[in-house]
């Protein structure tokens, strides 16, 4: 198997609302839209994202009436600060502020107005425990 592409599919009450948050602040632009859905995708090599309206007939009977929750759609990027910093900028609500946990992970996290989270990733050296 090779896979080619990558794409995240999300259940969401207000497919619009998604899809303005991901072109304005994460530069998606719209691939294929209809009632209930919209496909999302990047110049780049990012994951696409199609957003499928809660309750669509498109969905087996058992998924319709689920929420894309318990889900972080992780990024991993280049100038972090800078990064939240400009969403910070455009009014975006940042739900975990830039930290850096012990094994070398830079992150922080927004989200979006249907619940969707949104992590950024920096992956550096960790520091050496203090007294090593």
């Amino acid at each position: 198997m090779q896979i080619t592409a990558s794409t995240a599919s999300l259940t969401v009450d207000d497919v619009a609302a998604s899809q303005r948050f991901f072109a304005k602040h994460l530069g998606y632009t719209e691939q294929a839209a209809a009632e209930g859905f919209a496909s999302l995708t990047r110049d780049d090599a990012a994951m696409d994202i199609v957003l499928l309206a809660r309750g669509t007939e498109v969905l087996p009977a058992d998924q319709r009436d689920q929420r894309a929750s318990g889900l972080i759609l992780a990024f991993t990027t280049t100038g972090l600060e800078a990064e939240e910093q400009r969403l910070r900028s455009e009014g975006v609500d940042i739900t975990l502020p830039l930290r850096e946990e012990p094994w070398g992970e830079r992150l922080f996290q927004v989200t979006d107005p249907n619940g969707v989270i949104v992590q950024f990733v920096e992956w550096v050296t960790p520091s050496a425990p203090e007294g090593a």
